[in-house]
């Protein structure tokens, strides 16, 4: 192996580790967060994904889980009476999965949580939009 590929697999190794930190740390902080208004992460994470009506679909692709475990999320979600299911305008085999007035409040509260001391927070405004840009590129879709 020639110098200069041993270096670029050592700087892939220890950029995909500071990507890897900072994915826990993210992952850290919304549990935390979503604990404290007696939430699971998965539920955290589905209020925050939740940015208007979607499919179930939609919201295992913006969780990047399983369509099974996010039924499972927003099932939770409907029984504390956050989110409801309603037809899909499109698509008559589908629902929209819509947040209630207390689904959209919790949200507020949530959003307004993480961001607080967010791991992204030593980053400037400049620097996140730079960093969203780069990782959005190197994210295959």
């Amino acid at each position: 192996m020639t110098d200069e590929r041993g270096t670029q697999v050592q700087a892939d190794r220890e950029l995909c580790g500071l990507i890897n930190g900072l994915a826990k740390q993210i992952e850290a902080h919304v549990r935390v967060r979503a604990a404290t208004l007696g939430l699971t992460a998965s539920q955290g994470v589905a209020l925050r994904e939740l940015t208007g009506p979607m499919t179930l679909r939609e919201l295992a692709e913006r969780m990047s889980c399983e369509p099974s475990n996010a039924t499972f999320v927003a099932d939770r979600l409907e029984e504390q009476g956050y989110l409801e299911r309603h037809p899909h305008p499109g698509n008559r085999r589908a629902k929209q999965l819509v947040l209630t007035s207390a689904g959209a409040e919790l949200r507020e509260r949530l959003l307004d949580l993480l961001s607080k001391d967010s791991p992204l927070a030593p980053l400037s405004p400049e620097e996140q939009d730079a960093l969203q840009h780069l990782l959005a590129r190197a994210v295959v879709h």
